[in-house]
């Protein structure tokens, strides 16, 4: 199991206390674990160090809970929240995912009957959840919204999950020289069904996944063998060499884009599908999709440009050769330690941003822990703030390629959340929204234009505080915010972490030629660096080139733009 991370156990032990809130059952037990969970955000130790001594010496942790924890860490199971789920309705559980729902409204709702996610919309819909005390018609139009979102999200999957899975199958088809095709291929930010094309046969694809795709069938009468892995629905498509091309093209693209091909093809006289390009019945060999684009006497859409925003637009953007890659960041900015809520040291982080920069040199770790605002996630108070300067200025005088920047909160007003003293320390500063969420459009716009109008702030970070599949953005108008981020020379945030990739990229492609953006893990473990390819996805599909990206920049590069950027606006 990878590393246990502070986040996860807090949230491990707040979750249990509200479902046995839920259940009404032994509140001190609740308080108990809310106790725990405080304690161990308010910890400075490293989470390793508490696991290896058992969270010795941290208060509130008591003997059974400290069991329970580290048995946690090893093995993924925390076994008073697995006791307490078991009470609850299996579709209760899904209540806690629509946003606004603590404990006592989810317990009001099962007391109604209302137990599931299907059903609270419907009672939603009819006025049931408006007549229940404590809730009201405004309430139950709020919820309304955030059920339906959920549900609208419950078919798809993470774009790190659906790649995984369609390059897990693709190692397996390897001798049937599969690609990974579909929204993953596109690097769309979530994934319906993972999908890979092969060169071969139904058979042969059976033969070579031997079993391991669940409940693998034919779909009928298409070339397609469906299934699921760990649980994601996939697709294999198959076809001949000689219509490979056109089944990478059927499969390589949106509905949109694939009707228009048909249609193209139609009024040429011929019958494209994932069968092949044929003409009065007539196989016309394509091995390749630039061999059917040419048949049709079509330009070649790369595959990063078929979704119906790029329409009007993608032939004027730069070809995928000159696209952003991972292997062109240099500067990994905006990540977290144990300062606030990581699970890794800044040395650590470093190493492993060094290692993932490889042979080439020149990666640079830019620190981002949370400000003293943020005390759910250990924020660092002013004196703390000051100690953790002075171990990064330590660290580069031992030589180590490191940066100090902190993600600063975003205040209600549009302050933030350090005096300008204490910004002027750090060599960069993230800012970034993580309260207040329900304010209304305008004051969320007027708060976020504030705060990119800093002079001392550096990037905008995850600009509409989205995670996705599970809570939508806050309301705000974006356009208006990232004309006030250009106009100072504001870089905004494209946050790579698979649950957030925010900034859009159908913003990103809007306003690729008037910002600058940065490609943000967000990593809270040093493996999360890895995340850049998901940022690096959202990037490519808003045409952006390593010109338009901060963070190719080299270390001293990267100081000079934050000088030019203060000296601009001074």
């Amino acid at each position: 199991m990878p590393e246990v991370t502070r986040k996860q156990l807090v949230g491990t032990l707040n979750t249990t206390a509200d479902l046995l809130d839920v259940l009404g059952q032994e509140p001190f037990r609740a308080n108990a674990y809310r106790g725990a969970a405080r304690s161990l955000e308010a910890a400075e130790t490293p989470v390793a160090d508490l696991v290896a001594t058992g969270f010795a010496g941290v208060p509130k942790v008591g003997k059974a809970i400290a069991a329970d924890l580290t048995a946690f860490a090893t093995t993924g199971v925390f076994t008073p929240l697995e006791e307490a789920a078991a009470q609850v309705d299996p579709g209760v559980m899904g209540l806690f995912r629509v946003r606004g729902l603590g404990p006592k409204k989810i317990r009001a709702l099962w007391d109604a009957g209302i137990d599931s996610l299907e059903t609270l919309r419907e009672a939603a819909r009819d006025g049931r959840v408006a007549a229940l005390k404590g809730f009201g018609p405004k309430s139950a139009a709020t919820i309304l919204e955030a059920v339906e979102f959920v549900l609208g999200a419950q078919d798809r999957q993470h774009l790190s999950t659906g790649l995984d899975v369609s390059q897990t199958l693709a190692a397996w088809l390897d001798g049937l020289e599969a690609r990974v095709a579909g929204d993953a291929r596109r690097g769309l930010e979530t994934v319906r069904t993972a999908r890979v094309t092969v060169t071969g046969t139904a058979d042969e694809v059976t033969a070579s996944l031997a079993g391991r795709v669940e409940d693998l069938a034919p779909v009928d009468p298409k070339p397609l063998l469906s299934g699921r892995l760990d649980g994601v629905p996939v697709e294999i498509a198959y076809a001949p060499a000689g219509a490979r091309g056109a089944l990478d093209l059927m499969m390589g693209g949106g509905s949109e884009y694939r009707e228009s091909l048909r249609a193209e093809a139609k009024a040429q006289g011929f019958d494209l599908s994932g069968r092949g390009l044929k003409r009065e019945g007539v196989l016309i060999p394509t091995p390749t999709e630039g061999d059917v684009t040419r048949a049709l006497n079509l330009p070649l859409r790369p595959a990063e440009y078929r979704d119906p925003e790029h329409n009007e637009v993608w032939e004027t953007l730069p070809p995928p050769a000159e696209l952003v890659t991972p292997a062109d960041l240099k500067g990994m900015l905006h990540t977290h330690s144990v300062w606030s809520d990581g699970a890794a040291t800044l040395p650590e982080m470093v190493e492993e941003a060094v290692r993932l920069g490889g042979p080439s040199g020149g990666t640079f770790l830019g620190t981002g822990d949370h400000s003293r605002a943020a005390h759910y996630a250990n924020g660092m108070s002013i004196e703390r703030l000051r100690a953790y300067v002075r171990e990064i200025r330590e660290l580069q005088r031992a030589g180590l390629p490191i940066l100090a920047g902190a993600e600063v909160d975003i205040l209600e007003d549009g302050s933030l959340d350090y005096p300008d003293e204490e910004l002027l320390s750090l060599d960069y500063v993230v800012a970034s929204v993580h309260s207040h969420f329900t304010l209304d459009a305008g004051r969320q716009t007027e708060r976020l234009v504030r705060a990119v109008s800093h002079p001392l702030i550096t990037i905008l970070g995850h600009p509409t505080g989205r995670l996705l599949l599970r809570r939508p953005g806050y309301p705000l108008d974006l356009d208006t915010v990232l004309a006030a981020a250009a106009e100072r020379g504001t870089v905004v945030e494209i946050n790579a972490n698979p649950a957030r990739l925010d900034l859009d990229w159908r913003f990103a492609l809007r306003w690729r030629d008037r910002l600058t953006f940065a490609i943000n893990t967000d990593a809270h473990v040093p493996a999360g660096l890895g995340d850049t390819r998901y940022g690096v996805a959202v990037a490519r599909k808003a045409g952006l080139t390593p010109e338009k990206v901060v963070n190719t920049l080299g270390q001293e590069e990267f100081l000079a733009f934050v000088r030019r950027q203060r000296e601009g606006r001074g």
